[in-house]
């Protein structure tokens, strides 16, 4: 286990590493490849394993790039640069950086998924933990195996939901990878201080369970009382061996994410992204949408497509702002409509779980509605019948917001605002250049995947990607240099107004909703400056003067540059 300890020399930053010769290159958090110095090279057993030219990190990045550029493919982009990373994180996150509007879609959605349901074919080097559940007796020594002493943060997953694609089991595991790369390259978390884990609880997909190549438990999922005691046996160890680091719950099954989440919150600082940080980043598109129509927030009706973790997430946050609005329950629950394969969430439904029932329109509201052959309500009759502002789709259910739907909400709304959100792009409710069509140009997008600008009427429109990015490095970034105890909704609500307040549209109506993934850094820190500013504000987190508190969160930003290296003294 390394222990990484960065010290000063006559003002220099530099670090000594416990590793020389073949040992230190195969260490990708402290590798620099050919960019060793000459006395790093004397100084650490690498005379003659290196060519003897000593490289530039800018030359690096140029011939980096060029290697990328040849390949064919976002699948083979994607198993390229997770070569890279596994060899040189400096260089990768480098990279990543210089390139980041190009290759966030790689490194995440939409390619993310095309490489979870590839994982086995593709999977080359080890990167976090895997812990089947018939090894929950030895999590204490797999939790020891951990390459890294001191971890800020973990990301962990089941593999059961993998965007929208459902079961992808050990798959999974490209899901954690991804979001803590994320969390470096917009949070400035310290790579070697992120933990990626996927508990190996058997998958239920049968292309899996029949592939011979499959890395995972070959075994079907295993549920109830087994399932909550390896979830259990997995956060008492985190107790044991990580007290109070940052756990981020991801891709979880419906059945088990919101119920893991409330189990676990008042326990462990967790949070989870599907629900608050989805919710949080919805809130802001809206919020930010919303300087765009001129309508406030209170005159909103909002049409939710999906009644799962991220509807019922969505829902939660923009619930919360109607509150901090001064709204009473009954008004906010007028405000918010969700509506699931089986048409619209009201209260004469039986087959509702606790995080929709405070969704559930009275009855006697939709009495008299249209209704199918079943009984349910659908979306369309429910667009006609409420005439939503806004319409978020979070169903993973391609193509479903038909023109029929557009149509008719954009019949009562000068501006309305609409966000298919499910990723990866197949699963897109609609296509934003359709979405401006049928609309003749007014309606406000944005969606959960990247999509190119729309050519319209001789202008292009800008698509922003609503995704999670745009949250979840800054909240983490927050709670880690606060040192927060727990994670609240209130730091998600802080989350997304400082997001909103960061949106082009505050100064621009024509402009899109978010900014550039160039400014995610930025963002990221203005977030993390919102969610601390919370912490401390609920008694969560040490009080601090503003210049303190920002120097804290600088000094917690990770910059990816080589430092000299020398043994230690």
């Amino acid at each position: 286990m390394i222990d990484l300890k960065a010290a000063r020399d006559a003002g220099e930053q530099f670090l000594e590493v416990p590793l020389a010769g073949h040992s230190l290159l195969e260490c990708p958090a402290l590798n620099k490849g050919s960019a060793f110095l000459e006395e790093e090279r004397r100084a650490l057993g690498l005379l003659g394993l290196l060519p003897p030219h000593v490289s530039s990190l800018e030359e690096q990045l140029a011939r980096r790039y060029l290697e990328y550029r040849t390949k064919a493919n976002d699948l083979e982009r994607y198993v390229f640069l997770r070569a890279l990373q596994d060899r040189n994180e400096t260089l990768f996150y480098r990279l990543l950086q210089d390139h980041v509007t190009e290759m966030l879609p790689v490194i995440y959605t939409p390619a993310v998924g095309a490489a979870c349901q590839h994982y086995s074919t593709v999977y080359h080097h080890p990167r976090g933990l895997f812990i089947p559940l018939m090894q929950r007796d030895d999590l204490d020594a797999i939790l020891a195996n951990r390459p890294y002493r001191a971890v800020d943060v973990i990301v962990v997953t089941d593999g059961e939901r993998i965007l929208g694609l459902g079961d992808q089991g050990i798959g999974g595991m490209g899901i954690p990878v991804g979001k803590l790369a994320l969390y470096t390259l917009c949070g400035g978390i310290h790579p070697a201080r992120a933990l990626p884990i996927v508990l190996d609880a058997g998958t239920d997909n049968p292309e899996l369970l029949a592939d011979p190549l499959y890395l995972g438990w070959r075994h079907p999922r295993v549920r109830g009382p087994d399932y909550d005691a390896f979830i259990e046996a997995f956060v008492a160890a985190l107790e044991r061996h990580l007290p109070g680091v940052l756990l981020q719950w991801e891709d979880f099954g419906r059945g088990n994410a919101r119920r893991l989440l409330d189990r676990y919150r008042d326990r462990i600082c967790s949070f989870n992204d599907d629900i608050q940080g989805t919710g949080a980043v919805t809130l802001a598109a809206l919020l930010a949408a919303l300087r765009v129509t001129g309508v406030p927030l209170t005159g909103q009706r909002v049409v939710i497509l999906g009644a799962g973790s991220a509807a019922t997430g969505i829902a939660d946050q923009i619930a919360a702002a109607l509150r901090h609005e001064g709204l009473a329950s009954d008004e906010v629950r007028a405000r918010l409509w969700l509506v699931n394969r089986r048409g619209l969430v009201h209260t004469g439904r039986a087959d509702l779980d606790p995080s929709q029932r405070p969704y559930a329109q009275p009855q006697e509201r939709v009495a008299g509605w249209p209704r199918d052959a079943a009984g349910a309500v659908g979306l369309l009759d429910v667009v006609r019948q409420v005439r939503p502002t806004a319409l978020v789709g979070v169903a993973g259910q391609p193509g479903i917001f038909t023109e029929e739907v557009v149509r008719a909400q954009a019949a009562h709304v000068e501006r309305p605002i609409i966000f298919p959100l499910s990723n990866p792009t197949s699963q897109s409710e609609a296509a934003p250049a359709d979405l401006i069509a049928w609309t003749a140009g007014r309606a406000v997008v944005a969606t959960g995947s990247p999509f190119p600008d729309v050519a319209y009427q001789g202008a292009a429109v800008r698509i922003s990607q609503c995704n999670n990015v745009y949250i979840f490095p800054g909240v983490g970034l927050g709670v880690i240099a606060s040192g927060a105890r727990r994670v609240t909704d209130e730091m998600f609500l802080a989350a997304a107004r400082a997001l909103a307040d960061c949106s082009p549209a505050n100064s621009d109506p024509r402009a899109p909703l978010f900014p550039p993934p160039e400014e995610l850094r930025a963002v990221s820190r203005r977030i993390a400056l919102a969610v601390g500013a919370a912490a401390q504000r609920q008694g969560l987190a040490e009080a601090l003067a503003l210049e303190e508190w920002e120097r804290r969160v600088d000094a917690r930003r990770w910059e990816p540059r080589y430092l000299p290296l020398r043994r230690p003294q």
